[in-house]
C-alpha cells in the first residue's frame, strides 16, 4: 500500500515556508491505518517490547494503538506541567530555542524494553530527547519508529546507534 498517498501537504503551517505533513487522512482511512499499524508492529517483532513511549500529540495516536497491538504498555511524553504526577524531563534543541518533554518518574523501571514512537522524524531532536529519557531511567531503547521521515533534514543522524524505522521517507520538501 502506498501510504504516502494518504499524507496531505499543508503549505505554510505552522509558519511560512514550512510544508506540514498531515497524517490525519491516513488515520481516517481504516485500511491505511491498519496497514501502518501492522507495518510498525512488524518492525517490533523479536524486540520483546515492554512499553511504547509516544510524544504528544500525534505520537499518542499510533503509539497507543501499537502498544495495544503488541500487548505492551504505553507511556505518554508531554510538555512540562501537563502530567499530574512527579516527572523527569529531557531538554532538546529547536531551530529557535529549546523545549522539554517529561514522563512520570515511575514510568520506566530499569531494564524495561522500550520502543520510542512518533508520527514524524524531522531534525531528530524530539526523538533523541525521548531516547535520552528512557535511558536516564535505566530502560533500553529497542527501536525508534515513525510514520513519516523528512530525510532531507538529517534527523536519523541524531539517532545513530538506534534501530530506526520510518514507513514513508521524503528526500525533499
Amino acid at each position: 500500500m502506498d501510504l504516502a498517498a494518504y499524507i496531505r501537504d499543508i503549505p505554510d503551517f505552522p509558519k511560512e515556508g514550512i510544508v506540514f505533513k498531515d497524517i490525519t487522512p491516513l488515520l481516517a482511512d481504516a485500511e491505511a491505518l491498519r496497514y501502518a499499524v501492522d507495518q510498525l508492529a512488524e518492525f517490533a517483532v523479536g524486540k520483546k517490547v515492554d512499553l511504547i513511549l509516544g510524544a504528544e500529540a500525534r505520537g499518542f495516536i499510533l503509539g497507543a494503538t501499537l502498544a495495544y497491538t503488541l500487548g505492551a504498555g504505553f507511556i505518554p511524553a508531554r510538555k512540562p506541567g501537563k502530567l499530574p504526577y512527579n516527572t523527569v524531563g529531557a531538554e532538546y534543541e529547536l531551530e529557535y530555542g529549546t523545549d522539554t518533554l517529561e514522563i512520570h518518574e515511575d514510568a520506566i523501571a530499569p531494564g524495561t524494553r522500550v520502543m520510542v514512537h512518533d508520527d514524524l522524524l524531522a531534525t531528530g531532536g524530539t526523538a533523541k530527547a525521548k531516547c535520552d529519557l528512557v535511558e536516564k531511567m535505566g530502560g533500553e531503547v529497542v527501536g525508534v519508529s515513525f510514520v513519516v521521515e523528512l530525510a532531507f533534514l538529517g534527523g536519523r543522524e541524531k539517532l545513530e546507534g538506534y534501530d530506526v524505522k520510518s514507513l514513508i521517507q521524503y528526500d525533499s520538501e
